[in-house]
């Protein structure tokens, strides 16, 4: 059975599509030299450090993971073979029959290699090497540590996502971008390719053609929605178009979804997130994609969906995706289960200042968030080569994810960790993507520009003042622990606060709730995010276990606590 085998890539799909996932050979050598014999198998995509992967082992920095495997070319004759990987952390060179196709550098997003010189005519071997400083570099690594503890955890190397090929014709559609103009009912189109005049893009609602249309040597086209086919996207009701486009012999399914976020003042005067033109507000979860037996790896399609769909039945709109980047198939979950995402940048720099992150800022919070961010070296961003790295990086992300209806909010930095001049990536953000909002410094070290000011609250009483430029925003507060026997990670137990049972942490959530959140409501808070969806290692704080076998929470508790949120918030902005 080929672990994660669905189409990786959902918004832009072709029948030919072969995966590679399963089992490979590995081997860990501290040379760069192929090795003379791998030390056994090893089943991708997890990694070597993760549990499903069979290996169990730790990449140490300097060292060298060499994935080998045999395999046959797609299927049909002509055009081009593209290798795609999901993601390779961190650092790799691609050999096909013994010729490089390519290299890469970055954790976190996919790249492809056109193999279609280095192909031979029956079998064919794949070989890739990675290295990975983990946190001993400056590089995006999110909360990835050699040595784990409290809210920093396993760190995972090489290939973490679905390798795969598939064969397309001399001149195909290389990408897509959609960008949905809610008040003029049009969607607009591009598709980025050699030569893309003449791709027809045919937008469908179910069975229903209810728009089409060709585009000129711009490869730019707009689809004009009728008014009695126009269905707006929400948590509430997700509904997705289905999109066909083609060029030339190259045809490929997508969906689309017409939305719109931004900030508006309600009745009263206050700056609100608005929902397709209406006072929104977002209730959300902290989600650290991270899997006990998987690492940054979900071990199946189901455990995504599961995740998404249980914070959802819990009351939960929104989820920020926390210092990670997922497979895109857990954001095309998102967009057709209708769940918003606050997408994280990855934070890198070298070794952080934790007892001023994570200490003395919440101490002295209202001094503190006013120190400046060009302060490279004390925020960990003295390498001058990664701060430049950074904007490429970001702009990547932001372009890959882009189609994914359910994104909301870019979040360029967070708490401080590699965080340095955050205007000047708000700036970049704005010109990639004026539709979408942007949570600048979330937590702390606020620099003033973004759409929100973004609090962190652990330990505090909460008081929110309205601002005329930003909504107001709680981005973390809660991460109440409770080491649910049987079910931990090990004896540490890292949260805000401990509960002795469930029954407990479901008290102690009320009464965050109700006693100190429901009442800045009025005040202008307009969207609230939980720590966390589950445990993770040391940090015990999740509604549901690391194993995800307990809810912690009572969901009965959660929906209770959601529905009055949602009447305050109804209540406050009529």
């Amino acid at each position: 059975m080929i672990p994660l085998s669905e189409y990786p890539r959902p918004g832009m799909q072709r029948d030919s599509y072969v995966n590679l996932n399963g089992t490979w050979q590995y081997a860990i050598t501290a040379e760069k030299e192929l090795p003379a014999a791998y030390d056994g198998d090893i089943l991708v995509p997890f990694s070597p450090e993760a549990k499903l992967s069979g290996v169990e082992r730790q990449l140490q920095p300097g060292q060298w993971l060499h994935y080998r495997r045999i395999f046959q070319a797609p299927e049909g004759e002509g055009g081009r073979v593209l290798l795609h990987f999901g993601a390779v952390d961190y650092r790799c060179k691609v050999m096909v029959n013994q010729k490089t196709v390519g290299t890469h550098i970055g954790g976190y997003l996919p790249f492809t290699f056109d193999i279609t010189e280095a192909l031979q005519s029956g079998e064919n071997e794949l070989l890739v090497k990675v290295q990975d400083p983990s946190d001993t570099g400056h590089q995006a690594r999110g909360k990835q540590v050699l040595q784990n503890g409290g809210m920093f955890y396993t760190a995972q190397s090489g290939i973490w996502q679905t390798v795969w090929m598939e064969r397309v014709p001399e001149q195909y559609i290389e990408k897509l971008k959609m960008t949905p103009i809610y008040d003029e009912r049009t969607l607009r189109v591009q598709v980025i390719s050699e030569n893309p005049e003449g791709a027809q893009f045919i937008l469908k609602a179910g069975d229903k053609v209810v728009a089409e249309t060709w585009c000129d040597d711009s490869g730019e086209a707009t689809l004009e929605i009728a008014a009695k086919d126009f269905h707006p996207w929400s948590p509430e009701d997700p509904f997705l178009y289905d999109l066909t486009v083609s060029l030339g012999p190259d045809t490929v399914q997508s969906y689309a979804a017409m939305r719109k976020f931004e900030l508006k003042t309600d009745r009263k005067g206050i700056l609100r997130i608005f929902l397709n033109n209406k006072p929104y507000f977002m209730h959300g979860l902290l989600d650290q994609g991270y899997w006990q037996d998987g690492l940054y790896t979900a071990p199946s399609d189901e455990a995504m969906i599961y995740d998404i769909q249980t914070c959802k039945d819990m009351g939960f709109n929104l989820l920020r995706k926390h210092s990670n980047i997922e497979p895109e198939r857990w954001y095309y979950h998102c967009d057709r289960l209708g769940m918003i995402v606050w997408q994280d940048m990855v934070n890198g720099g070298g070794k952080y200042k934790m007892w001023f992150l994570a200490y003395a800022v919440n101490i002295a919070h209202p001094i503190l968030r006013k120190t400046k961010d060009n302060k490279y070296k004390f925020l960990a961003r003295s390498d001058k080569k990664e701060r430049e790295r950074y904007y490429p990086e970001l702009t990547q992300m932001i372009e890959h994810l882009y189609n994914h209806p359910s994104i909301a909010c870019w979040v360029p930095f967070n708490e401080g960790w590699g965080q340095f001049d955050a205007k000047k990536a708000t700036e970049l953000v704005r010109k990639l993507d004026n539709t979408r909002l942007v949570d600048e410094a979330s937590g702390w070290f606020d620099q003033g520009g973004g759409d929100f000011n973004s609090i962190h609250n652990y330990f505090f009483p909460l008081h929110v003042k309205p601002e005329k430029a930003r909504a107001v925003v709680l981005s973390e507060y809660g991460g109440i622990s409770w080491p649910c026997p049987g079910h931990c990670y090990s004896e540490k137990v890292y949260g805000y606060g401990t509960a002795k049972s469930g029954e407990e942490l479901a008290q102690r959530y009320e009464k965050l709730v109700a006693g100190s959140v429901l009442a800045q409501i009025q005040n202008g808070l307009s969207a609230l995010v939980y720590t966390q969806v589950s445990d993770v290692e040391d940090e015990v704080n999740g509604l549901m276990t690391y194993d995800r076998k307990v809810m912690k929470l009572d969901p009965q508790v959660s929906r209770k606590c959601a529905e009055a949120l949602f009447a305050e918030f109804s209540k406050c902005v009529k």
